[in-house]
């Protein structure tokens, strides 16, 4: 028996998904988004998704933060240094004033104690937030103003912060302390730094 070198095969169903980094959010969907909680007086979610821009944590750093990771005394301080889960090394990052306000909001109303968890949850097997639970959350942030879920996460927000100052400064290194990354390889994997750019700061960096 012949066989056609063109034989055609069986129809199957393709499932397309998508693959790659998540997508970092522009200016417009961040205020999009803090408009959307503050109207809806969701104190915990605004400062979640404050602290998250802020931050720039992983998701099983951002969950684990406590009141007393960003206090001295009784002053809530603007730079905070924490020891990440992942790699066992301490990264810092800036609390802004809007990410304050929101944070403070947040504390009062919830009567939160020095040693509490900031983003407690509210299921009670778990003394805060579980990064699957901050997932759900994300997805609920992003769906609302009607972007595609698919393309957004977690990780959008870790990257937000870290894309627009590299935007605005095309300073890998300072990208690469505050994101807690050991190698600068993988800021720029991380970043999806075009090739260009990272032809134009291989060049600037005398070894």
């Amino acid at each position: 028996m012949k066989y056609s070198l063109f034989k055609k095969s069986k129809s199957r169903k393709v499932h397309h998904h998508i693959v790659g980094q998540k997508l970092p959010l522009k200016f417009d969907q961040i205020w999009a988004i803090r408009v959307r909680l503050e109207l809806q007086h969701k104190l915990r979610d605004l400062s979640l998704f404050n602290m998250a821009i802020d931050s720039m944590l992983r998701s099983c750093d951002l969950v684990r933060l406590t009141v007393r990771d960003i206090y001295r005394g009784d002053e809530l301080v603007s730079r905070v240094q924490v020891i990440q889960k992942k790699t066992g090394k301490p990264v810092q990052f800036e609390i802004t004033k809007k990410t304050k306000v929101a944070i403070q909001n947040w504390i009062d109303f919830a009567d939160l104690s020095f040693d509490d968890y900031l983003f407690k949850s509210r299921q009670s097997n778990s003394n805060h937030l579980s990064t699957r639970q901050y997932a759900r959350i994300v997805d609920q942030w992003v769906t609302s103003i009607g972007l595609d879920k698919a393309l957004y996460g977690t990780h959008s927000l870790r990257r937000t912060k870290a894309s627009i100052i590299y935007r605005e400064s095309k300073n890998i290194r300072a990208v690469q302390i505050l994101l807690g990354h050991t190698k600068i390889e993988s800021t720029v994997r991380y970043l999806g730094v075009e090739v260009d750019d990272a032809l134009e700061l291989a060049e600037r960096i005398d070894i």
